[in-house]
């Protein structure tokens, strides 16, 4: 039998998501039994600001620390639509003149609107370098094809995000840029090998690791130089090597959604959160089914309890997103009455 630590920290690395615009009961029972940490909301489940102001707080009430997530990147993803702040592409603002101090400005507005509505994380920026005009992923998600570029747009929007109280996100590590095919739906697969990895795709993923960066995100593509056979969510081969050791990163890798096509098409989801977390991913993005989550959850327990994965591994998870809370959560406790306010304001004035 596994102990209650390891229970704890198993749904600690799940953060879930449902269906609709309230809280389904199943997930709202897997969030109170804490065996999901929190949830990543959507457009399907934000109606208004209002709404998503009164979702968040009914999130908190069934648990206190629930870890609240969104992709609100600009362009073609925003979850939160008008009136909420809508932000160009990012290759739009990456293109202006003076575009740094752009790039900051608009995450200052993002941190400022998504810590009003009770957010804790923002799933941005993307540091994916566009070295391919037909990929159809990414495109103008990014910054540029430049990788400097990338490198210096994707650091100030994650110090503008941070300073403003909200943890940023930089993903699609190792990058996701110059596929041909989309993780949502196939498995991509790219030759590039560490040499071409460090003058272009990593470039970013550093200069966001030396700025501090809350959290990065893994993608769903083979890289097959350095493993042939797993998507670097769920490659030893890559996240270890790489991203720990080569790039010293020690704070939480977050993976991307595991219901995309690219991990269920070819795993089932107790075998990929294993594999994620054995590979050195420390939080489990289930974004839509409760049962899937659930799964996820039992697996995890499972395979501490059998030896297939490490108790020190998934303790070393829970303990990553626990100081990622820590420096996150507490602003959003301290403020809680303005958060109230603001929030009130933000219905009246805004979402008319």
């Amino acid at each position: 039998m596994v102990d209650q630590d390891v229970r704890q920290a198993a749904g600690e690395a799940i953060l879930g998501g449902f269906p609709e615009a309230t809280v389904s009961p199943e997930y709202a029972e897997l969030l109170r039994s804490g065996r999901v940490g929190g949830a990543v909301l959507f457009r399907h489940n934000l109606t208004s600001c209002e709404q998503a102001a009164e979702l968040t707080q009914s999130l908190k009430a069934l648990r206190p620390d629930a870890w609240l997530a969104i992709d609100q990147e600009g362009g073609r993803v925003q979850r939160l639509g008008p009136p909420f702040p809508q932000l160009p592409p990012m290759r739009q603002l990456g293109e202006r003149p003076d575009a740094a101090s752009h790039v900051w400005r608009a995450g200052s507005v993002l941190s400022q609107g998504l810590f009003m509505l009770g957010f804790h994380q923002n799933y941005a920026p993307v540091l994916d370098v566009d070295t391919n005009p037909d990929n159809p992923a990414i495109g103008d998600r990014a910054f540029s094809g430049d990788p400097q570029r990338v490198a210096e747009f994707g650091v100030a929007l994650i110090q503008a995000l941070q300073t403003g109280g909200i943890a940023a996100c930089g993903k699609h590590f190792p990058g996701h840029g110059d596929t041909h095919t989309d993780s949502h739906f196939e498995l991509p697969r790219l030759d590039h090998d560490l040499d071409r990895l460090r003058r272009v795709e990593l470039v970013p993923f550093a200069a966001a690791i030396r700025a501090g960066a809350a959290s990065i995100m893994t993608t769903h593509v083979c890289f097959t130089a350095l493993d042939a056979m797993h998507p670097t969510t769920l490659s030893e081969a890559v996240i270890e090597p790489l991203l720990r050791r080569e790039l010293g990163y020690d704070g939480v890798v977050v993976t991307d959604d595991m219901e995309m096509l690219a991990i269920m098409g070819h795993y089932g989801i107790e075998e990929a959160s294993v594999r994620a977390l054995r590979a050195g991913c420390d939080q489990i993005l289930i974004c839509h089914r409760a049962e899937l989550q659930a799964a996820a959850y039992e697996a995890l327990v499972r395979a501490v309890e059998t030896g297939e994965l490490p108790r020190a591994r998934l303790l070393q998870a829970a303990a990553r997103i626990s100081r990622m809370k820590q420096r996150y959560q507490p602003l959003a406790a301290r403020l809680g009455a303005l958060h109230q306010q603001w929030s009130d304001a933000w219905a009246v004035s805004s979402c008319k």
